[in-house]
């Protein structure tokens, strides 16, 4: 049971799935990929809504790491993110950065976490009570899958 209940968490937090490169989500234009004539108007207005809360989070988080990182690093650490088999272990830019490996983990971690809190403050500014954040994250991931 315990083993199960382990196993619901991991997939709650995003286990099993592929990561997204920021810079591929950054670089999105919508006209690439109009799919007006499938969608609803309903959910293209979800999917603007969603690329455009997107698009301010990685602005910010952009605009933040460059002044804590160097813009080199963060955009190797980037390359993480990416599903490529060719991609650097964090060893290899552990050693291209003269760092140890535990601090490009870190660098890495603190990176994905300030994503996280930025999402969920700019989330935070489309809802009424926090109490709804939770909600509005899932219609946002929602939004983005259909």
């Amino acid at each position: 049971m315990m083993n199960e209940r382990r196993d619901a968490k991991a997939i709650k937090r995003g286990g099993g799935r592929t990561l997204i490169p920021l810079d591929e989500i950054e670089s999105f234009d919508s006209k690439e990929f109009d799919r007006g004539d499938m969608l609803s108007p309903d959910l293209l207005y979800d999917r603007g809504w969603a690329f455009a809360v997107l698009d301010r989070v990685f602005a910010r988080l952009r605009e933040e790491s460059q002044r804590s990182l160097n813009p080199p690093l963060l955009q190797r650490l980037n390359t993480l993110l990416s599903d490529e088999p060719e991609r650097p272990s964090q060893a290899d830019i552990a050693c291209e950065f003269g760092m140890t490996e535990n601090a490009v983990k870190q660098a890495f971690h603190r990176l994905r976490q300030r994503y996280r809190q930025l999402l969920r403050e700019e989330v935070a500014h489309t809802v009424a009570t926090p109490a709804e954040i939770e909600e509005e994250l899932r219609h946002l991931i929602a939004a983005l899958r259909s």
